[in-house]
């Protein structure tokens, strides 16, 4: 079994800034991708941004609405995904939930796993 334990989240005044962490733990050989969603009431999950370990690099990719704020990061080492969350907006507020593409667990399934998510909330 394979979990995403997220934390990091918060309320913050509007230009302020968070980082979430998200570990993964359990049995497994290794996590391809791993990223960052957001769902606020009313509105469809999306993507806000994700990496993607190739050999010894790292590819960051990033929705538009984060372009610029956001930063991404990776510790393979200790299975951790970051994100750096700078000048949030209103906007910004939402559940975000860590995923894990591409998990090659210990009994050899490919699996995609989901934390539970940290509550973002920006508001002065």
């Amino acid at each position: 079994q394979v979990q995403l334990v997220e934390s990091g989240g918060g309320l913050v005044q509007p230009g302020g800034s968070l980082r979430l962490s998200c570990a993964a733990s359990g049995s497994f050989f290794s996590i391809s991708a791993m990223g960052w969603y957001r769902q606020a009431p009313g509105k469809q999950r999306e993507l806000v941004a994700s990496i993607t370990t190739i050999g010894n690099t790292d590819y960051a990719d990033y929705a538009d609405s984060v372009k610029g704020r956001f930063t991404i990061s990776r510790d393979n080492a200790k299975n951790t995904v970051y994100l750096q969350m700078n000048s949030l907006e209103p906007e910004d507020a939402a559940v975000y939930l860590c995923n894990a593409n591409r998990v090659v667990a210990g009994d050899g399934r490919v699996l995609e796993v989901w934390g539970q998510g940290t509550l973002v909330t920006v508001s002065s």
